[in-house]
């Protein structure tokens, strides 16, 4: 079986230790390719750093996390589209969104940010990954006025209601990224999972954060991608085999890989 994680920030100081063993583990799970979300202006060599040294395995993408942007949020953000001009090799324009968890003194700058990378994405014909953290109105406000039918992307770490899931999906272009949060008991994702075609559906994990039951608490690599595509299998009633393809087959028509 071949596996995808679509959202990993394996290339932070969290694997400094063990970088070469983590992606080797990968590779013996299964996990073929790793696609790296960007996050701030700091970020980007690490980034740039992981797809140089595993050209076949990690695919870069490039944006500025919700949690990143400030007063200087237009600066930031002009040396990142700086560094997505330079390459033809990202695969996407993220991670992007809007976070009101921490704080809501930017709200208005996210706003902003966010609609001016949807519509890098655009230009340069790539799908986004969204962030959203108790902002769903108001990400939902910002696409309305954005989407169209060029914009395709995914809602990363979902882990909204039934009416969010639906919501997010009448864009057309979008995907639900599916992980560790999956395996929590209290969760609520086996009341919305069986809603929601494997077509729409795609495996992440967020590393180094959120890792999946009986990993919980500790570091989360992207070679636990299997425990999340076996959990969904399972809440599906589905083979982790249809899991695997499924899944393995959005990600690669979604990101062009």
């Amino acid at each position: 079986m071949r596996f995808i994680d679509t959202h990993t920030h394996v290339y932070l100081s969290q694997f400094d230790e063990d970088r070469a063993e983590m992606v080797d583990r990968c590779l013996e799970a299964g996990v073929e390719k790793l696609l790296l979300p960007n996050i701030d202006v700091a970020s980007i060599p690490a980034v740039l750093d992981m797809m140089k040294r595993w050209p076949e395995v990690c695919h870069g993408m490039m944006g500025l996390h919700p949690c990143d942007v400030d007063e200087n949020w237009e600066s930031a953000l002009a040396e990142i589209t700086a560094a997505l001009d330079a390459r033809k090799d990202f695969i996407a324009v993220g991670e992007i969104g809007i976070d009101l968890y921490w704080d809501k003194t930017h709200l208005e700058a996210q706003k902003a940010a966010f609609k001016h990378q949807c519509k890098l994405a655009k230009s340069h014909n790539l799908p986004i990954a969204i962030h959203v953290r108790d902002a769903w109105s108001e990400l939902f406000d910002c696409l309305d006025e954005v989407n169209d039918d060029s914009l395709k992307g995914v809602f990363h770490c979902f882990t909204g209601d039934n009416s969010q899931a639906s919501r997010a999906l009448e864009y057309g272009g979008f995907m639900l990224g599916i992980g560790g949060v999956s395996t929590y008991k209290n969760s609520g994702l086996d009341k919305v999972l069986p809603n929601i075609p494997l077509d729409h559906l795609i495996l992440e994990t967020d590393s180094p954060y959120l890792s999946p039951t009986p990993h919980r608490g500790k570091r989360n690599e992207s070679s636990y991608i299997p425990i999340i595509a076996q959990r969904l299998a399972d809440i599906k009633g589905v083979s982790l085999g249809e899991v695997a393809a499924a899944t393995t087959a959005n990600a690669e028509r979604l990101f062009k890989i």
